[in-house]
């Protein structure tokens, strides 16, 4: 039996002795976070906004297995709130699309979810009236039963059914008259909730999972109320997506009680909020250190790559060769070793033998090492 299957399903309950001092724990360093970029000033808290909704709309898309490409998607960001002139004229309509909801959830996140917005979220993110090469209902709520399956075909496994097309306008007509009115939830706790209340109801015939983590960015902004992003919830969802999975699939085969998802997706949260420490970290290193330099001469092949270092510390790209920086920067690999080694002379990079090999890594002002950045001749 199915969650959804029993009676008065969404009567939930938890344990307040096991939840209550994780919600404080995290409550505590959300407000430590939000006090900190708060008091760093207006061009520090875009760069940190920007960065953080980068995160969540890649990282969300990566969770159902779609790849977007980063710089497209920073140029649509960065367009829709005016942070830097746009570096793509032509965002595909379905990049632009998945920002305008992200937008929309977390910039006006004291508006209510009514029906009407809810439908344009989801015809923002299926322009095409097609998800892949499938035609799909788009702006309105499905008209056929729905399954989350996996494996090859003849070998299938249902992870989960979700309630009949029939009963769907009546699942959603309660799941919103509930967000929109219940104000006792503390608002992490209710986005919690609402992200499974959602994803269970499974109202669309696809983005289903992008939606319910919409959702819940709404109800985090609102918690923090505040447009400034500092944090991404899917970008730790996305780390730890195994689990992710298995604990939805787990209690929506489980019963009204669902201590056990709201206190892994509290734990989530806050590993969310401990890795947006590490993310402000190295954006402040970054802005002290254009401060430290501002009045140092360098060419713009060298402050791309500085900038790219600091912006993709990040990814797992490991080192960043001659070779690489010759092509970010459309030089030869004589001009690039030239730019290296006048950084060093100028004290922005410095070299560090490694056997035949000579790497180059940031001078941090603040002594941080930038990890799985460095360029190595």
């Amino acid at each position: 039996m199915y969650i959804h299957e029993r009676n008065n399903w969404t009567d939930f309950s938890w344990d307040n002795g096991r939840l209550l001092p994780l919600l404080a724990a995290v409550r505590h360093l959300q407000g430590r976070l939000l006090g900190h970029i708060e008091s760093l000033g207006f061009d520090l808290i875009e760069r940190a906004t920007l960065e953080s909704l980068i995160l969540e709309v890649t990282d969300s898309s990566k969770i159902e297995g779609e790849f977007l490409n980063t710089e497209l998607v920073r140029s649509s960001i960065a367009r829709k709130l005016g942070i830097e002139s746009a570096e793509f004229s032509n965002i595909p309509r379905n990049i632009d699309g998945v920002v305008d909801v992200l937008l929309d959830a977390t910039q006006n996140y004291d508006q209510p979810l009514s029906q009407e917005r809810l439908l344009g979220w989801h015809h923002s993110l299926f322009q095409s009236g097609y998800s892949g090469y499938t035609k799909i209902d788009v702006a309105r709520y499905r008209s056929t039963g729905m399954k989350v399956v996996s494996g090859t075909f003849g070998r299938e496994k249902v992870h989960f059914e979700a309630p009949t097309a029939e009963n769907v306008p009546h699942e959603m007509s309660l799941f919103l008259d509930w967000l929109n009115n219940e104000s006792t939830l503390d608002l992490v706790l209710k986005s919690i909730i609402a992200h499974f209340w959602f994803v269970t109801i499974h109202p669309f015939d696809d983005g289903n999972g992008r939606l319910a983590r919409d959702i819940m960015d709404m109800l985090l902004a609102r918690s923090d109320g505040s447009k400034i992003r500092f944090y991404s919830i899917s970008n730790q969802i996305f780390k730890e997506h195994k689990r992710y999975n298995d604990i939805i699939e787990k209690t929506q085969k489980g019963t009204a009680d669902i201590t056990p998802y709201i206190e892994w997706f509290l734990g989530c949260f806050e590993r969310a909020l401990l890795s947006s420490e590490q993310n402000l970290e190295v954006i402040l290193d970054k802005a002290r250190f254009w401060e430290q330099h501002k009045f140092v001469a360098i060419n713009d092949r060298q402050r791309l790559v500085i900038n790219y270092l600091y912006d993709n510390y990040d990814k797992e790209v490991g080192f960043l060769r001659t070779s690489v920086y010759a092509k970010l920067t459309k030089s030869s690999n004589d001009t690039a070793l030239r730019d290296l080694q006048d950084l060093v002379t100028k004290k922005m990079l410095k070299a560090e033998d490694s056997g035949k090999k000579t790497k180059y890594v940031i001078i941090s002002p603040k002594g941080i090492r930038i990890p799985n950045q460095q360029i190595v001749v």
